[in-house]
């Protein structure tokens, strides 16, 4: 039922990401010129960046928890998930033309695979032969969401594998939407907590709701 209780977010999310992406270019032709981002557009940016986030892991992104995600903007630390992007002082005016589409290429191909498409399966008319469309997100959720229906618990594992997969999804489009020049690393940091967060989560398998977790 979650894909009818998140419907709400998604009407709000439409009219947020809108925004997302006329700030976005007001930021590029700021950063370019200046060479800073500015922080009000930041804020706001980051935030959609944050809320997507929240649903996206509550729903058929990962399936982490069932705490319903709040409707803000703002940093909720009593969320299990939870996203935050530090300010940058100063940007490169010469990698803006450049990070968002031609450095960032890698990692597009890449998550293409593990994020991107979708998922579906098709039988054959013989009824022997199937075949697998989709990301790997998408196939590693739809086994979590059957074990979660007859188990009522989430693998630790799984779950750390789809949470690294999603947090190097996020630091892509922290890059992409001109947020930071560090470039993103080609690495998949797995488990519950961002690596060098203060309390990470230990147990070997999560319960629902699932723990903390950041990109």
């Amino acid at each position: 039922m979650k894909w009818l209780l998140l419907v709400p977010h998604v009407l709000v999310l439409i009219v947020l990401w809108a925004a997302f992406w006329v700030l976005g270019i007001v930021a590029f032709f700021a950063i370019l010129i200046t060479g800073r981002y500015p922080r009000k557009i930041f804020d706001f940016n980051v935030g959609v960046l944050r809320w997507s986030w929240r649903v996206n892991y509550h729903g058929y992104g990962v399936l982490g928890t069932d705490r319903y995600p709040p409707f803000s903007l703002r940093e909720e630390p009593g969320y299990p998930a939870t996203l935050s992007v530090e300010y940058p002082e100063r940007l490169s005016r010469g990698l803006v033309l450049v990070k968002w589409w031609l450095l960032a290429i890698p990692h597009y191909l890449v998550l293409a695979v593990l994020i991107g498409g979708g998922t579906g399966a098709a039988w054959g008319l013989d009824g022997r032969s199937w075949a697998w469309g989709g990301s790997l997100v998408g196939l590693l959720v739809l086994i979590a969401a059957i074990t979660l229906t007859f188990t009522g618990r989430y693998p630790r594992p799984l779950f750390d594998f789809i949470v690294g997969i999603q947090r190097w999804g996020l630091r892509v489009a922290v890059y992409a939407a001109l947020m930071t020049d560090r470039y993103p690393p080609f690495r998949l940091d797995t488990g519950g907590d961002e690596p060098g967060a203060p309390t990470p989560t230990e147990p070997t398998e999560t319960p629902m709701p699932a723990g903390h977790t950041g990109p």
